[in-house]
């Protein structure tokens, strides 16, 4: 990963292959943005009608890139736009410094380093600006021939090697804090990226538990993994049933990372669907391509879980992981078939491909014997959610309105575009079985409702519980864009994150 340092040198002198700036949008034209002040001197103070020159407005994700000034020891000046110019005395919000610190990092694939000169008023914006690079410039060649002659692998282009973040305060507490959270943070949210990339053959439900269980030996992360045995030995129909037409069995991991001084305790359940064919359901053709992602919600769990740890926040936060592939054979689940849920309740299966509720259903059942303060589970659960709110906005849903407000702002926080959404009782009758205590199916309309109506059914009395229905956003079939690349994102992780965070400082109820 891109190594970070802060810098207190001036952009002409440092060394270093690029240096990138910020440009706003302003009422009358581009408007070089603060951080830059060194770099526009050095072109007479004409920067931004040179820049307007060279078609720039600042607009958000624009890149425009000039040869740096005589006497700088950089050769290249790389303008990056903000967005709108906030109004006087406000500063750029967050966000925005991720997505311009983004853009530049993959931008600038295949230099070794570059300062950034990007607006910073404190630590926080350190950290935002940190949080972009690292996000930006991600890059997943595991199953590249980067090393071949003919190679062309990003064009032979490693990712950006070293960033400096020019007026940084290297002895600062508060500015090196910022750097650190932000590295513990990505690294995690870039592994979930890995392990969300990773082709099926290679991550089953084994060999993801595997990956928790090294990653936990390594931070002091208690972790328990319940095999196939076990699963039939504890009664967890959910899970057993959707991984019964697979070669490759079923996983329930439980990750736990406890604080001496915690007051409360978190649980994080992901749907860890390591492959989705739909089962006996099958998906039609062109809806299997990407469904190695069907496994985002846990490795968002894995994720938060383990940079809680890093981070030695003082609540305790325990991780679910109900790994199955989802596939068709003799021994699979049939359409019709009944399943005993861990929580006792029966389960008639009117859809194989409507899988991720099983799994999680037992998980959330499981996170619910040990009352916790709060639940929140995470998956890539309807194709219903992305009719709703597009390929970039997960949709948020709880038992509890003040929980739901809580969790939409902290992903708004973060920069993760969420949306509240209600659980209407009337679909619940939709679910109503003949044959068994509930389907796992109920009406077509509000499909993502639906979904989060059958999960409630599984949360234990009184725990407050919220559910992200992240199916859109975790994985991006399009072109990058800001510090998103394509394929998986990792959404949800610092969602996850800032929620620990939160009730670690008794701000989250």
């Amino acid at each position: 990963m891109t190594a970070l340092t802060l810098s207190t040198a001036a952009a002409p002198g440092l060394r270093a292959d690029a240096i990138v700036i910020g440009v706003a949008k302003g009422a009358e034209g581009p408007v070089v943005a603060p951080g830059a002040e060194a770099v526009d001197k050095a072109y007479d103070g004409k920067l931004a009608g040179v820049l307007e020159t060279l078609g720039a407005a600042g607009a958000e994700g624009e890149v425009t890139k000039l040869p740096a000034p005589a006497g700088f020891k950089a050769p290249l000046v790389v303008a990056v736009g903000l967005g709108a110019e906030p109004e006087k005395d406000a500063g750029f919000d967050a966000e925005a410094l991720r997505k311009a610190a983004g853009v530049a990092a993959r931008t600038l694939k295949g230099i070794k380093k570059a300062a950034f000169a990007l607006p910073l008023a404190d630590a926080a914006d350190a950290g935002a600006v940190a949080e972009g690079v690292l996000l930006g410039a991600y890059s997943f060649d595991a199953y590249k021939d980067t090393a071949g002659a003919k190679s062309k692998v990003g064009n032979g282009k490693a990712p950006l090697a070293e960033a400096a973040l020019l007026g940084g305060k290297p002895r600062d507490r508060e500015y090196k804090a910022a750097l650190d959270r932000a590295t513990a943070v990505v690294e995690e949210l870039n592994r979930a990226r890995d392990l969300i990339n990773m082709p099926p053959n290679d991550l089953d439900p084994e060999a993801f538990a595997a990956v928790a269980q090294t990653a936990a030996k390594e931070h002091g992360i208690k972790v328990q993994v319940l095999d196939e045995k076990a699963l039939v030995k504890g009664g967890y129909g959910g899970i057993l049933g959707v991984g019964a037409g697979s070669a490759a069995g079923p996983r329930l991991v439980k990750l736990s990372y406890t604080s001496s001084k915690a007051k409360k305790h978190l649980a994080f359940v992901g749907k860890g669907i390591t492959y989705d064919s739909g089962g006996i359901s099958l998906k039609p053709a062109g809806h299997n391509e990407t469904m190695k992602c069907d496994m985002s919600g846990a490795a968002a769990v894995f994720a938060a879980v383990v940079a809680a740890a890093r981070l030695g926040l003082e609540v305790n936060v325990t991780g679910w992981l109900a790994l199955a592939e989802n596939m068709p054979s003799g021994s699979a689940t049939r359409p019709g078939d009944v399943l005993r849920m861990y929580s006792g309740k029966t389960v008639e299966v009117l859809n194989t491909d409507a899988e991720g509720r099983l799994v999680l259903a037992d998980a959330l059942w499981a996170a619910s014997q040990e009352k916790p303060d709060a639940i929140v589970d995470v998956a890539t659960l309807t194709g219903a959610m992305m009719l709703a709110l597009g390929n970039r906005t997960f949709g948020v849903m709880a038992n509890d309105d003040a929980f739901r407000s809580a969790v939409h702002e902290a992903a708004e926080e973060v920069g993760e575009p969420a949306w509240p959404m209600p659980l209407p009782e009337h679909l619940r009758k939709g679910m109503d079985s003949a044959t068994a205590d509930i389907a796992n199916m109920g009406e077509r309309m509000g499909g993502g409702l639906v979904a989060g109506l059958f999960l409630r059914e599984f949360v234990g009395e009184g725990i407050t519980w919220a559910h992200l229905d992240i199916a859109g956003p975790a994985f991006n079939e399009g072109g990058p864009f800001g510090y998103t690349p394509k394929g998986g994102t990792g959404t949800a992780v610092r969602t996850l994150v800032r929620l620990a965070e939160l009730t670690a400082a008794g701000d989250l109820g």
